[in-house]
């Protein structure tokens, strides 16, 4: 085996044992985006399929960020799928923002920072902004971990996406985990999207 493939392999693995700190993605049961959510790009069913359908539109313009997307995700030791899910189903890879801005000026940049409860940092679409993006989710993860200690890294991980939308205090139920959350699909919506992402090279 060569030099070249040897260090290929090693960065591979050390790449996979990374992306499941937080839990497996690829683990995480979802039912996909609500009928609401879909009804953005004028579809008429809901559900995973919706999900990967709307996911597959931003993935042209996600690979702009590809590169800040997977720094970040390295950085953070953090699945980039997770992060990109995030970034599709807030602004649709910056496709609905203004001047950066989105949630009638209230949320910043690609993951929508909301500036009521978070002092947005960097450019919106900057490997700094998304960095604050992924901690806060981070932080939400540890949170939701200490509230149910005994629940798989997975439970965790979806509850931790739904509480980055709706905050901590509404997650009461993993099982429900999108009972408060945005379209009621939030969390599920994004999970699917980023197993699409993530067979899609995030």
């Amino acid at each position: 085996m060569n030099f070249y493939i040897v260090i290929v392999l090693s960065v591979f693995a050390g790449f996979v044992a990374t992306s499941g700190k937080y839990g497996d993605i690829t683990k995480v049961p979802t039912t996909g985006a609500s009928l609401q959510t879909a009804k953005q790009d004028k579809l008429t069913y809901g559900g995973v399929k919706a999900s990967q359908k709307l996911a597959a539109t931003d993935l042209g313009r996600m690979s702009r960020y590809k590169a800040k997307i997977l720094a970040v995700a390295k950085k953070e030791n953090i699945d980039p799928a997770i992060i990109t899910g995030m970034i599709s189903r807030e602004t649709r890879a910056g496709n609905t923002l203004v001047n950066g801005w989105g949630d009638h000026n209230n949320a910043w940049g690609l993951m929508q920072v909301d500036k009521r409860y978070h002092k947005p940092v960097g450019a919106w679409d900057s490997e700094q902004h998304i960095t604050q993006g992924t901690q806060i989710l981070i932080y939400m993860w540890n949170a939701i971990k200490k509230k149910f200690p005994k629940a798989s890294n997975e439970a965790v991980l979806k509850g931790s996406i739904a509480a980055y939308n709706a905050g901590q205090n509404s997650v009461t139920d993993l099982n429900k985990v999108d009972q408060r959350t945005t379209g009621g699909d939030y969390a599920n919506d994004v999970v699917a999207r980023a197993q699409y992402f993530k067979s899609h090279g995030y």
